[in-house]
């Protein structure tokens, strides 16, 4: 088994960003990787063009509905247990099992456990927050099915040769309760994630407008023929592409569509209109709204209910490769992220990072390590606060300098550690760098 790594997740492999990124570094080094997960989303083509990464499913369980909850809980623990052991144990002979012990955490760990015993494989868990703090936001902390979970972490987590964490906040936490002692691997943003050159914006821009409103041009001006989006149009003359005055701003929240409150009472809340009426000078509203989630067709719903003057929403499909570019193009991030556990730093704004694009992000424990105030963004408690921060951040949007003009010199200073550079000095060392 030398030289093969097993990376495990039991989630969305499409939407474990981190975990694709752990296979793509250790192909890079000539490891041959298993990159095993449920198929849902298309991982990134990265990925799926790698010679020495191979996709590995695990069977997907069916909804249970027989019997009280607890029951059914329990059964699909056990029957994912079965399914992950299975294909754990059917893939040639790992030197590492590299598991994200993020939610569903309860089989994992342990199962990983035993297929390690089993290969004589090391265990390396990567924390990104613990299966009991997000158990118990739906049962509450006292619930015996969160107690057992807690237990059962603490227990399996220390059977584990090696530990990554996310944030420091995360380190010294698995110090504390359970005597992990772990190394913190910040997420950093992959390459792909960088400021979008004008050309390719309008490109995207062009694309999107053949199936989206707000991205189509407000009024038409003559000549008709003319090569434009509603923020970019192509030059007749030069063929260069600019950003015309008096467009509109480009605001993107990514959201698992469980947490949008707040945005959508910003949006909904008469407060920007009502500064537009008072004739502040801020710009017309594009917000695009990305990322998947149950809630989504009810948001959607609210969404067309809301009649805006200045305001436009879209919540477009985007292809993986989009992504990174749109980033790239906005003037500015929200972020809804808010951690189970308090110890997670959301990813969305990493990447918001790695291009350059100023956040304003709602706040909770350790968000600090990430977005500092006043520098990179803004951090904002409830909807009342990000309003007067979208105001004070758009007052001055046609003018070259401003605040998010400040925001975004600095980003581009910062000069970030990208993702390959931060796991060739943390997590290469632990693997024996047996190139």
């Amino acid at each position: 088994g030398e030289g093969r790594v097993c990376v495990a997740v039991l989630g969305d492999l499409g939407r474990s960003p981190r975990m694709q990124y752990h296979a793509l570094a250790l192909a890079r080094h000539g490891r041959r990787v298993a990159l095993l997960g449920y198929l849902q989303t298309r991982p990134h083509p990265d990925v799926l063009n790698s010679k020495n990464i191979r996709l590995v499913p695990v069977a997907e369980l069916c909804g249970l509905r027989v019997g009280p909850k607890l029951f059914q809980y329990v059964l699909k623990v056990l029957v994912q247990s079965v399914q992950l052991l299975y294909t754990l144990l059917r893939i040639e002979q790992p030197s590492y099992i590299l598991l994200q012990q993020n939610p569903p955490g309860l089989p994992s760990i342990a199962v990983a456990w035993v297929a390690g015993l089993w290969w004589g494989s090391k265990l390396i868990v990567d924390w990104h927050n613990y299966g009991y703090t997000i158990l118990s936001l739906s049962h509450g902390r006292s619930h015996p099915l969160v107690l057992i979970a807690e237990w059962y972490e603490k227990l399996f987590g220390r059977l584990s040769d090696y530990n990554l964490c996310v944030t420091d906040a995360m380190k010294k936490d698995l110090w504390a309760n359970f005597r992990i002692k772990a190394v913190t691997l910040y997420d950093k943003p992959a390459s792909y994630f960088k400021e979008t050159p004008l050309d390719l914006q309008h490109n995207l821009f062009l694309k999107l407008a053949k199936d989206y409103e707000p991205f189509k041009p407000r009024y038409v001006q003559l000549p008709l023929h003319a090569d434009r989006s509603a923020f970019t149009e192509r030059d007749g003359k030069n063929g260069n592409v600019v950003k015309p005055r008096g467009r509109p701003a480009l605001l993107i929240s990514s959201t698992s569509w469980t947490d949008l409150s707040a945005l959508t009472s910003v949006l909904s809340s008469p407060d920007y209109e009502r500064f537009i009426k008072e004739g502040a000078k801020l710009p017309a509203l594009v917000c695009v709204i990305t990322g998947k989630g149950p809630l989504k067709d009810y948001y959607n719903g609210l969404i067309q209910k809301l009649h805006f003057r200045h305001i436009q929403i879209c919540t477009p499909w985007l292809e993986a490769e989009d992504y990174p570019l749109l980033l790239g193009s906005a003037d500015l991030g929200v972020c809804l992220h808010k951690s189970s556990s308090g110890l997670d730093l959301p990813m969305k704004v990493v990447d918001m990072f790695g291009c350059c694009l100023p956040v304003c992000a709602i706040h909770f424990e350790c968000l600090h390590e990430l977005v500092k105030h006043n520098e990179n963004g803004l951090i904002f408690r409830d909807s009342k606060e990000l309003a007067e921060q979208l105001k004070m951040l758009f007052l001055d949007f046609s003018a070259a300098e401003g605040k998010l003009q400040s925001f975004r010199e600095n980003l581009r200073r910062c000069r970030q550690q990208r993702w390959e550079q931060s796991w060739d000095h943390t997590v290469l060392p632990l693997l024996g760098n047996k190139e």
